[in-house]
């Protein structure tokens, strides 16, 4: 993982402060009540307000409702923020939704890239590290030959809109 790094641009970089310790660990509230795709609360809990590192289980959103509920959708899905339903992704754009669960799957998380990311609610830090503008931890960007990509927890984009 990338250590002080700046990524290029449309990646919005945020710093340090943004997961600084609030009411409930990262975040001033807790992760919302009957998360999308049947996501467990405890585990969304852990990964998004008590958590800098770690991540879901590679492969958890395959064990969700998820595959089944986007396989045949045509258009986007928009992706919320699992603690205050704001938006963070909107995907997929520039690629058909057969392409994004393909790339998702290669890597066991689901794999955003630039145009799929909603900036005014996300934040890269140096490290790496995807967070919402609210504390919530995302997951990481991990650079590939295409440019970022952001592997994220399907359990901290599980929310419902505010």
């Amino acid at each position: 993982m990338p250590r002080n790094s700046t990524f290029p641009p449309p990646c919005v970089m945020g710093d340090e402060a943004i997961m600084a310790p609030k009411a409930n660990g990262t975040s001033a509230v807790p992760v919302q009540k009957n998360l999308r795709w049947g996501c467990d609360e405890k585990t969304a809990e852990k990964i998004c307000n008590h958590n800098r590192h770690y991540a879901e289980h590679s492969g958890y959103f395959e064990k969700t409702t998820f595959i089944d509920d986007s396989a045949g959708l045509q258009g986007e899905i928009t992706f919320y923020d699992s603690n205050t339903g704001k938006a963070l992704y909107a995907a997929p754009r520039g690629r058909t939704m057969q392409q994004f669960l393909r790339e998702s799957r290669a890597h066991g998380w689901p794999s955003f890239r630039d145009e799929e990311v909603l900036w005014e609610n996300v934040r890269c830090l140096p490290n790496g590290e995807c967070v919402s503008t609210a504390g919530t931890h995302l997951g990481h960007n991990l650079p590939d030959e295409k440019g970022s990509r952001y592997c994220i927890n399907l359990v901290s984009v599980a929310g419902n809109p505010n």
